[in-house]
């Protein structure tokens, strides 16, 4: 076992927050797909979104809506987690302005959940498990 920053013999941990990035095709029925996580850590120096929408099951929701427009948001989110130029004005600020952006509550068809937090050694990996759990199927 590695010696830690703190001393204890374990990996260190750092707290995490994430929210899970919703599709609400009809915002006035409340429905909604689990599409995404956008996670943030500022001690591990992370922030990180992974997204995937399932179509089928968005069809079944709201036959009229147009995944192509939903499919472009959320490759979006993750371009302005990157930091990517490409994700518009908003990729260029600081990963805490930048995740303060992505968590903010929304009433539009894409919506943070509320945030949640933890604690992680590895901040890529814990985005990717949370992924697999809440989001992917």
């Amino acid at each position: 076992m590695r010696a830690s920053r703190d001393g204890s013999g374990g990996t260190a941990r750092h707290p995490f927050e994430y929210a899970i990035v919703r599709v609400v095709p009809r915002v006035e029925r409340g429905e909604a797909l689990n599409a995404g996580i956008v996670l943030h850590s500022r001690a591990g120096r992370f922030l990180g979104a992974r997204t995937q929408l399932d179509e089928g099951l968005l069809v079944a929701m709201s036959p009229d809506c147009d995944t192509e427009a939903i499919r472009d948001h959320l490759a979006t989110i993750e371009r302005i987690a990157a930091g990517d130029p490409g994700g518009g004005p908003i990729a260029s600020l600081a990963a805490p302005e930048r995740w303060h952006w992505l968590a903010a509550p929304s009433s539009t068809v894409i919506q943070p959940s509320e945030v949640h937090t933890g604690l992680t050694d590895d901040p890529a990996a814990t985005l990717d498990r949370l992924f697999r759990t809440l989001v992917a199927r």
